[in-house]
């Protein structure tokens, strides 16, 4: 078994006396998938925020690790060293793309510090040097594979803008393999999507498990997606976690079923 890449442990985050996570700890494997479902204002949103550094929590710990053993406690970094030494990268539930640039140049921007490193903040670039020419060939085969990789090959010189949803679901997610990252996280991939853009987002993901060993978690009210694709299910209310486990096991859970799953009917006939 792999171990884990996402270890958190203890977190909370309040505002002012609301605790919108309290005491939270899970763990997130390499090549796994883990989602964390639960009602509106459960605070599934707040944990993906303090993942990745939009909010500082008040409590608790947060720690990625990479596979060369190198450790990183999320909780004292800046966002923008989330992103980009520890390697946690995001999309979010309304999309975020720049509309106006083609869905290449989307993720040629992903690859934006490494380019500005190589071109030694403008002045290799400027001068047409070769480790910057390097480095922007390396960008652009990167772009295109993974612009190959989510079926957008076709679209690479059309303005993200005038893609369909569904498609620029798809981007949001090369955009961010693009940055290289060793945790993925995913605010409901699924919404707004019909049955046969769901089946491609979940081939998609399920390859990036498989192919490239990404940790992946994300948030999902669909349960169709969440338990076919999970490895590994977090349920939150309030806040809190009232269930950790398998599908299986989710399923089975009590608590889910009444407050999340709905209950069978012949139960409260009964």
């Amino acid at each position: 078994m792999t171990q884990p890449v996402l270890d958190v442990s203890n977190l909370s985050m309040r505002f002012g006396g609301l605790a919108a996570i309290d005491n939270l700890s899970f763990t997130a494997r390499g090549d796994h998938i883990t989602a964390i479902i639960g009602p509106n204002g459960a605070g599934k949103t707040t944990v993906f925020n303090c993942l990745t550094g939009f909010y500082r929590p008040t409590g608790g710990s947060v720690r990625v690790t990479h596979d060369n053993g190198k450790q990183f406690q999320l909780e004292r970094m800046a966002g923008f060293e989330i992103a980009r030494k520890a390697r946690v990268l995001r999309t979010f539930q309304n999309i975020r793309l720049f509309a106006g640039m083609t869905a290449l140049e989307n993720l040629l921007v992903a690859q934006h510090t490494e380019l500005m490193r190589a071109s030694w903040y403008s002045v290799a670039g400027l001068l047409g040097l070769k480790p910057y020419e390097k480095a922007t060939r390396t960008a652009m085969e990167r772009a295109r594979y993974w612009l190959d990789r989510v079926g957008l090959t076709a679209q690479a010189n059309n303005p993200a803008g005038s893609l369909s949803y569904g498609l620029q679901r798809k981007l949001e997610i090369a955009r961010a393999m693009c940055a290289n990252p060793v945790f993925l996280c995913l605010d409901e991939p699924a919404a707004g999507l019909n049955p046969r853009e769901d089946q491609e987002l979940v081939e998609i993901l399920l390859e990036l498990k498989r192919e490239h060993n990404i940790a992946i978690i994300l948030i999902e009210h669909d349960m169709g997606v969440v338990m076919h694709i999970s490895d590994h299910i977090v349920v939150l209310d309030h806040g809190a976690c009232i269930a950790d486990g398998t599908p299986a096991e989710i399923r089975a859970n009590e608590k889910v079923i009444k407050a999340y799953l709905g209950q069978d009917d012949s139960e409260e006939d009964g």
